[in-house]
């Protein structure tokens, strides 16, 4: 398990690296203090920048996501503020082989 600070700095988004391994189940989650995930939208990309999992889907937030890995590689875990309040939060990743 691993787990990452989220806050908008001088940026429009918060990004992390993690090699992730083929035949695992990843399971990233956000946290924040207010709401479930206060506009905090998680994305995923495998190593070509090819978005492969986001947290808001059909305009609603969802505070985890699960990704079956099927390629090993670098993947880039991107958080962006989409009506965000207090910009910081609290993300972990899991996962099970």
């Amino acid at each position: 398990m691993k787990s990452y600070k989220i806050e908008k700095g001088g940026k429009d988004f918060v990004e992390y690296s993690y090699v992730f391994t083929k035949g695992t189940q990843y399971m990233i989650n956000i946290c924040a203090a207010a709401q479930p995930t206060d506009g905090i939208v998680v994305s995923l990309y495998d190593s070509n920048r090819n978005k492969v999992a986001t947290s808001k889907i059909n305009g609603q937030f969802i505070s985890a996501i699960a990704y079956p890995c099927n390629t090993t590689g670098i993947y880039y875990i991107q958080y962006t503020f989409d009506g965000s309040t207090g910009y910081c939060g609290g993300s972990a990743l899991g996962f099970k082989r």
